[in-house]
């Protein structure tokens, strides 16, 4: 699938989301006011990085990474690990290796995801 029709894709997932979500006051997630699934759109530059362990991630898929993940590792994890993600073909045991692939030093090093405590690497941030 190109990196084109993921954006396509994660668009219409994001655009179909935010028409079902009910409507009314929200407490904030673990992005803020804003849900996983929108923020997760700012990935779009990781598509390939998080569906090949091998690929290395583009400079805006860094930026984008490395801006999602200062403001909360909880957000980060919540994006990677959002249906969004997900249904652009994100691998989540694959897109937690990315902030080690950007060599990002600030980087929450064995921060889990997931809310799993077993020390999976599926959920743990490289």
């Amino acid at each position: 699938m190109s990196m084109r029709s993921l954006l396509v894709l994660a668009l219409v997932v994001a655009a179909a989301a935010c028409l079902a979500a009910p409507r009314g006051a929200h407490g904030a997630g673990e992005c803020g006011k804003t849900p996983a699934d929108k923020m997760a759109l700012k990935l779009a530059p990781c598509a390939s990085a998080g569906q090949d362990p091998k690929s290395a991630p583009s400079s805006g898929c860094c930026t984008a990474v490395h801006t999602i993940g200062k403001q909360s590792p909880k957000c980060l994890c919540a994006v990677m690990l959002s249906d969004t993600a997900k249904s652009a073909g994100i691998k989540p045991e694959v897109a937690m290796s990315i902030p080690k692939r950007c060599n990002l030093v600030d980087r929450p090093v064995g921060y889990k995801c997931g809310g799993t405590q077993n020390g999976s690497p599926d959920n743990a941030m490289a």
